[in-house]
């Protein structure tokens, strides 16, 4: 029973910079926030996390400020990033905790040094036990369930709101990756950008969110259109328009282009062995902005390889670190730890 009692809890965490994903281990998905935190600079303090906050973006009054601290998967801020992990975990385990938890976190397969020292650093103002590092793109293809621990060729595109990770894996291994920085984000400033040229409106991030969700396509857009309101690029008054699904096609594929010649270069890097692997089995995608309409379908085309989404491609990264917290010494290859 003691035992039982003193046993610390395990975490795995998707650290994005859209969103905060956390699994703990036996109960399933605890948390699932936006990664954005409300402040006031003055007073320093927190103000709002998660939803709340994100409610916030671009509608806060003068002495506040509602933003990510993360930006291309990274983190941009380190206390605003502090101050939310530490906020989620109040919520998950109350401000008393008698034996340290133990978390995995993805981070990009990319990270640099000083990111790295980042992210540890707020972890550990968590006072965890032990911190695991695991790449995203691995994580993300444990999660789709890929046989990433055969010596086949397997492929993940893990696209997330901040950098799309590319990558072949093979033996629980990276074989060749790519890290591009613009994805979910880009999509949503490309959208912000073409609305403000055709129809002289400005609109905002959470706006354009919205445009790229429900009318964003990547190929065959429906006969759909959705009313936004911003403001008059001009004058600056409250100003009302109709955008069309159509209208969209060109702003979501000026990303996605750049992802495709980032695939390409991942195959290019790859054994031919593994490429007639992936040729055979197909690309397989998750993170948010694989949900943006018909990517699979315009992806395949410009690959000529078979591209589908994962189920559930938002909880991809997070299912695999807890699939790998289990199985730590199968995955020695991709794990750092502190």
């Amino acid at each position: 029973m003691l035992k039982s009692i003193f046993n610390p809890r395990q975490f795995a965490i998707d650290f994005g910079t859209a969103n905060c994903i956390i699994i703990e281990k036996g109960k399933g998905i605890v948390l699932s926030e936006p990664t954005v935190v409300a402040v006031s600079p003055k007073e320093k303090k927190v103000i709002s996390i998660g939803s709340d906050a994100k409610e916030m973006l671009g509608k806060v009054p003068e002495g506040l400020e509602a933003r990510r601290p993360l930006k291309n998967g990274g983190i941009a801020n380190y206390r605003l990033a502090e101050a939310l992990l530490r906020k989620f975990f109040d919520r998950i385990l109350g401000p008393l905790r008698i034996v340290r938890p133990v978390v995995i976190v993805s981070v990009p397969a990319s990270m640099n040094s000083v990111e790295e020292r980042a992210i540890i650093k707020a972890l550990r103002s968590l006072r965890v036990a032990k911190i695991y590092l695991f790449p995203e793109p691995v994580a993300a293809a444990v999660g789709a369930k890929l046989p990433i621990h055969t010596s086949s060729g397997n492929f993940i595109a893990n696209l997330g709101a901040g950098t799309a990770e590319i990558a072949v894996l093979s033996l629980n291994g990276i074989v060749a990756m790519e890290s591009h920085r613009g994805a979910g984000d880009a999509i949503n400033s490309e959208i912000i950008n073409y609305v403000k040229g055709a129809h002289n409106l400005i609109i905002g991030e959470q706006t354009a969110e919205k445009l790229k969700i429900e009318i964003g396509y990547a190929v065959d857009p429906k006969e759909r259109s959705l009313v936004v309101s911003g403001k008059d690029a001009k004058s600056g008054q409250p100003e009302t328009k109709e955008i069309f699904a159509k209208e969209l096609i060109r702003p979501v594929r000026n990303v996605l282009d750049y992802i495709v010649e980032s695939i390409k270069r991942v195959l290019a890097k790859t054994p031919p062995e593994l490429v007639s692997d992936i040729v055979d089995r197909g690309i397989v995608l998750s993170g948010g902005t694989a949900l943006v309409n018909n990517i699979d379908i315009y992806l395949s085309n410009q690959l000529g390889i078979n591209a589908h989404v994962v189920d559930e491609p938002l909880k991809a990264v997070v299912k695999g670190l807890n699939i790998v917290l289990d199985n730590i010494d199968d995955f020695k290859r991709s794990v750092r730890y502190e």
